[in-house]
């Protein structure tokens, strides 16, 4: 079985090296301008030299998002922007508008390009027309379904590859293109300044009725009448396999390093267990399913593959299952400890999780020494302090420590 590239976001350094340690196979960001997420840390013209540097040094491969539709007065900007992005040696530029594409694969004929979902690919013939204009890639638009998807390869082989989203938050609108936020705070989701209102509570009202609120579905927090649920199509792999996806997509550029690698490590076991035999990926399947929710989500659901959404809209607040405690920064010493960077309390006597590529290792927390003073101690609430301690064999830098999410006022 020929299984799909795992594209993993990187939203900052941080990011892209969980996603590089956890076992995604390219990794897409952006550049401080011309990217749909400027809320990102996002990286500066070195930042992302020596960002690529490193995905490529892990054998990965990084992808630029140039996804915003520059008006004519930003056409020279977003070409400069284009060349510093291909000097650095990126393996893609992913751009959504057609003047764009047509100019950069004027100006830069030998830079791949992947059309992003922005663009809204649902037909096999737009799809053959970004073909036909030079493009390697489309990431085709959220409410396409597996059948679809299905068709769209069958017609176009491997002329051009597809790439489809699998996980993380979907936008209320059509792929994204929304004017709430525009409309309500002068930031427009569509220039990568979104406010996300749709996750704003809402209530309703009728115009005879003012002032009183109508019914709608509502938990304790408020109404989120347009907030789209998040999507996980773990269940699916299968399927998207077998449709000739050529590449998955984890949504989150905005998300934490925690999040990249809870998500990443995840779906590469997933996918390395589906390539092993399919019988491996359906016994683990429940397990997977209960890792990812180790990371911040809210309700989740199969979007449009498998047709409209069973329960659209009205997704609760985030929760989560674990979490991040603390990331190895090095090597065992002679005492046996590990280094660490704390983020969060724990206790000695805790049952914690160590995650490792490929495996994840639970064991109990022993008395750890603050590298700031030497002294001993069974918990330490200072978040960057450096710690040492004892670990399961096999960790490595980059793994990260996590544990049972807890009130931290104690």
């Amino acid at each position: 079985m020929k299984v799909p590239e795992l594209l993993s976001p990187a939203g900052n350094a941080d990011a892209l090296k969980a996603a590089l340690h956890y076992g995604a196979d390219a990794v897409y960001g952006g550049m401080k301008n011309y990217g749909l997420r400027s809320f990102a840390g996002n990286f500066g013209p070195e930042e992302l030299r020596e960002a690529v540097s490193l995905t490529h040094e892990a054998g990965k491969k990084f992808y630029v998002t140039m996804n915003a539709s520059p008006f004519d007065d930003e056409l020279e900007g977003f070409l400069d922007a284009a060349e510093t992005a291909a000097a650095t040696g990126v393996d893609a530029l992913i751009v959504s508008d057609p003047g764009a594409i047509l100019m950069l694969r004027e100006h830069l004929p030998d830079v791949s390009i992947h059309v992003s979902t922005q663009a809204n690919t649902l037909n096999t013939p737009s799809a053959a027309m970004y073909r036909d204009m030079g493009c390697e890639r489309v990431i085709l638009a959220r409410e396409m379904s597996l059948d679809r998807i299905r068709s769209m390869h069958d017609r176009l082989g491997d002329s051009i590859q597809l790439e489809t989203f699998v996980h993380g938050a979907s936008c209320m609108a059509y792929s994204g293109r929304c004017m709430l936020s525009a409309y309500l705070t002068g930031r427009s989701a569509n220039r990568g300044a979104c406010a996300q209102p749709c996750r704003w509570q809402y209530h309703v009202t009728e115009e005879k009725r003012p002032g009183e609120y109508l019914p709608v579905a509502e938990d304790e927090r408020g109404t989120y009448l347009f907030s789209a649920k998040d999507l996980c199509l773990m269940s699916l792999l299968p399927d998207l396999t077998a449709a000739g996806v050529a590449s998955l997509k984890i949504e989150g550029r905005m998300k934490t390093a925690y999040y990249v690698a809870v998500v990443t490590g995840a779906y590469r076991r997933a996918l390395d267990l589906l390539a092993e035999d399919r019988k491996l990926f359906d016994a683990a399947l429940p397990d997977l399913l209960a890792e990812v929710r180790c990371a911040s989500h809210r309700d989740s659901d199969t979007g449009f593959l498998l047709g409209n959404p069973p329960e659209p809209g009205e997704a609760e607040g985030f929760h989560q299952d674990r979490e991040f405690l603390a990331t190895v920064t090095g090597e065992r010493d002679e005492e046996g400890r590990y280094p660490l960077l704390l983020k969060n309390r724990f206790f000695a006597g805790d049952t914690l999780e160590l995650m490792m590529p490929g495996k994840i290792e639970s064991f109990t927390a022993e008395p750890f020494v603050r590298v700031k003073t030497g002294e001993t101690l069974n918990t330490l609430g200072i978040a960057g302090e450096e710690i040492r301690m004892t670990l399961p064999e096999g960790a490595g830098t980059g793994d990260m420590l996590r544990g049972p999410v807890r009130n931290h006022r104690q």
